[in-house]
This record gives C-alpha cells, sequence and structure tokens, in this order.
C-alpha cells in the first residue's frame, strides 16, 4: 500500500496573500478590460498588441505568450491588421517564418492603452518609489522560483 506524502498547509498569512493576489489580479485584468475597449479593443487584441509594441513575434511564440491556441492569435492579428495597428512581416532570421509586429499606429495605440490604465495610477502611484521597487523586486523574486519548480 502506497503512503500518501502529507504536503505541509499554507500558513493563514501565505493564503491571505494569495487572496490579496487574486484580487490584485482581477482588478488588474478589469481595467486592462475597460482600457481595451476605450481603443475599440477586446482585452486579448489589446494583451497581443501591449506585446507586439515591445518586438515582432512569430505567431507561436504570441500563442506561448497570450496561453491560446496558434489558430486564436491568427484571427486576432487579422483583425488587428485590418485596423492597421499590426503587420506580418518574414522573420530575417528564417524567411519561411511570418513574424507579426506593431506598425507606428499599433505603437501609439499600445502606449496610449498602458497610460490610460487607472491600476498604474492610482493604487501604485499611491506608493513610494522605494515602495514600487521593493515591490518589483518581490513579485520578480516569486516569478523567477516559480519557474525553477517547472511552473
Amino acid at each position: 500500500m502506497a503512503t500518501l506524502r502529507k504536503t505541509p498547509r499554507p500558513d493563514a498569512l501565505t493564503l491571505e496573500v494569495v487572496e490579496l493576489i487574486g484580487e490584485v489580479v482581477a482588478r488588474f485584468y478589469e481595467d486592462y478590460e475597460t482600457a481595451a475597449g476605450e481603443h475599440a479593443l477586446t482585452g486579448a487584441q489589446a494583451r497581443l498588441l501591449s506585446l507586439l509594441s515591445l518586438e515582432p513575434l512569430p505567431m507561436r511564440k504570441l500563442a506561448q505568450k497570450l496561453k491560446c491556441e496558434p489558430s486564436n492569435v491568427t484571427g486576432i492579428v487579422d483583425r488587428l491588421e485590418s485596423r492597421g495597428l499590426v503587420e506580418r512581416r518574414p522573420d530575417p532570421a528564417d524567411r519561411r517564418v511570418k513574424l507579426a509586429a506593431a506598425t507606428d499606429d499599433g505603437r501609439r495605440v499600445a502606449r496610449s492603452l498602458r497610460e490610460s490604465l487607472r491600476f498604474a495610477k492610482e493604487p501604485l502611484a499611491a506608493l513610494t518609489e522605494d515602495e514600487r521597487h521593493v515591490m518589483r523586486g518581490l513579485l520578480q523574486r516569486m516569478l523567477t522560483s516559480g519557474t525553477t519548480q517547472g511552473h
């Protein structure tokens, strides 16, 4: 008979932090959806445009970053391309691969979208610069420790 290995239960503080993170994420996504709507975009279109405003990416990589199927990404890129916010171009490293890239208008909309997020203006603005540095460091540490455990 196999013995079940007990994993330690999270303490009350950890559970409270997890709940707070969940509330922050929900508030961020709600704000993001509102800001996207103000730019006549869906949340998925806004997230994709935001990613492409940083660098051109192949569809496969976009799908991984957005955690969705490549066919969904193709449809989103098609809609953004029809609005002149995104373009497809050959990958200089492998001309068989197409990259999606934000156009100048796309980068302008992505920047406006980021700037219109109330989330960044209100709760984060209430923190001092030092507090924001500490938060950034803690979040980066959480993300990197999560990736080393196979998450």
